[in-house]
């Protein structure tokens, strides 16, 4: 094949360079967001404070992702790449570093507040820049390697959480995770240059507020329905959840007004894609499974197996190492074959990993814990990179940043649905039995069966909605254009899939 040809599909080493940047900042930022879920039971004593107030330095860091990915989209584009890269790692490396210094609970939780202003932009930097860089053929490889940084992360972090707090104090996770920030931010700033292209259309500054309250209000009304079923939610759910819903409906309305003239906020032209759409709705429904799982499962290991931190973060590691070995030879078969032939067995490992953790009790060994987790973990890695790598291939360039801008979005709503419906069911079940007469760490169990029982039933509608993904065209055994899933996967009504985007 003439040299010619090959070029277009190689990448350089800048954009090389830029794009393993973001990996290991974007790496650095997820991890910070999962030492903590072990660490705030011992930051609840060590402050002297109330679980229902603790519980804000999760809940305050859920709001402001929410709040802010959705600005995501218009602020790439409007600002740029580079810029947008050094204002994301200085407000995280400056949350890192207020947070390790922290007097008390009122600082820790505006330190929270400024990492996640830093972690909310990087994943939606980190994804419209790798779907602009990189050729069509090699989307599915590098969405492995962003998969690799997804799950590991998490992982990782209970652990290195549980090993800090069983040997240090809780300031030394913002230590280590503190010079690690300030690396990246000073590489970056040297290598990271824009790319895409810009737009110099103003901010609609009416969307602001009705995003704030619409993303807000529902991320914190689903927050509070866990908490309210366990009596510590400060506020009555349904508030937060009606005024998030109106104000949602008209920041909708607004956005497909604005759109007409390309100066949407939140473009949701995006939607127009059925692949698009599709591969929406099935990794909303899995990332809703796994955060229900990755909170229930720890809460489980603690309270009826009474495991210590460290042994609890250990449940997660397997399955977290699993999936980053797994996501680059994921995206090295979707390059192949397309997203059929991973998203239903993948699909099927969720659901079995699901109904695997339905025969829970107080005897339950550690190994079952393992096994279960890892068979989930691996489906997770067989659904996500598949169906993100296509969902973003499918729309323009153009609309690259409001992609990830609202796949980031929408993965905070649905981790939200799924932390409230798992703690919502455990705990009514647990309560009900309790009153019973039955032992609490039974009573604790018997919900958690219940809760999977509810997870395998989510199982089995992700296998169904994962058969609707079909393979995209292609010319040439790799994946040459966007998924039509009836020939008509446009945004305009038309066969090839453009939009005027000026």
């Amino acid at each position: 094949m003439p040299a010619e040809q090959i070029a277009p599909h190689r990448l350089s080493r800048s954009d090389m360079t830029v794009i393993g940047t973001l990996l290991v900042a974007s790496f650095v930022v997820i991890l910070n967001e999962t030492v903590m879920s072990v660490a705030i039971p011992v930051l609840q004593k060590s402050l002297g404070v109330a679980p229902s107030v603790g519980q804000w330095l999760t809940t305050a860091f859920m709001l402001t992702m929410a709040i802010v990915i959705p600005l995501t989209g218009y602020l790439i584009q409007r600002f740029g790449t580079r810029t947008m890269f050094i204002a994301a790692m200085t407000l995280f490396t400056a949350g890192t570093v207020l947070a390790s210094a922290a007097p008390g609970f009122e600082v820790l939780l505006v330190a929270r507040v400024v990492q996640a202003l830093g972690t909310a932009i990087m994943l939606p930097l980190l994804m419209t820049t790798v779907m602009t860089l990189v050729p069509e053929d090699r989307r599915g490889v590098m969405m492995g390697n962003i998969s690799v940084v997804i799950a590991v992360a998490p992982a990782l972090g209970p652990t290195l959480s549980g090993f800090i707090l069983d040997h240090f104090g809780w300031r030394t996770i913002f230590y280590v995770v503190a010079p690690i920030a300030v690396l990246a931010l000073v590489i970056g700033a040297s290598v990271i240059r824009d790319v895409g292209e810009r737009s110099s259309s103003p901010m609609d500054l009416a969307s602001i507020p009705l995003a704030v309250l619409g993303f807000g209000g529902i991320v914190y009304g689903l927050a509070a329905i866990g908490e309210s079923v366990e009596g510590d939610a400060p506020v009555t759910p349904w508030i937060p959840l009606v005024v998030g819903t109106v104000a949602l409906g008209g920041f909708v309305t607004r956005q497909i007004i604005l759109q007409r003239t390309d100066s949407a906020l939140l473009d949701l032209r995006v939607f127009r894609s059925r692949a698009f759409t599709l591969s929406v709705i099935v990794m909303l429904t899995g990332m809703a499974t796994m955060m229900g799982t990755f909170i229930v499962v720890p809460y489980f290991a603690q309270t009826v197996l009474e495991l210590d931190a460290f042994k609890t973060g250990l449940i997660t590691l397997p399955g977290g190492v699993v999936m980053g070995v797994a996501s680059p030879l994921i995206g090295r078969i979707y390059d192949l074959r397309g997203p059929r032939p991973l998203v239903i067995p993948g699909t099927i490992l969720v659901a079995a990993g699901a109904w695997m953790l339905t025969t829970v009790s107080v005897d339950t060994s550690i190994w079952q814990l393992l096994a279960a987790n890892l068979v989930l973990c691996l489906g997770l890695a067989a659904t996500f990179t598949p169906l993100m790598t296509l969902g973003l291939s499918s729309v323009p360039p153009q609309l690259y940043s409001y992609g990830s801008a609202v796949v980031g979005t929408l993965q905070q709503v649905a981790g939200a649905i799924g932390t409230a419906l798992f703690i919502t069911v455990m705990t009514v079940v647990a309560t009900n039995h309790r009153e019973a007469g039955v032992p609490s760490a039974q009573a604790i169990a018997d919900g958690v069966q219940t809760v999977f029982i509810v997870a395998g039933v989510m199982g089995i509608v992700l296998i169904a909605l994962g058969l609707l993904v079909r393979r995209p065209a292609a010319s040439d055994g790799s994946v040459s254009g966007p998924e039509e899933l009836d020939g008509t996967d446009d945004l305009d009504g038309s066969a090839d899939n453009k939009v005027a985007v000026n």
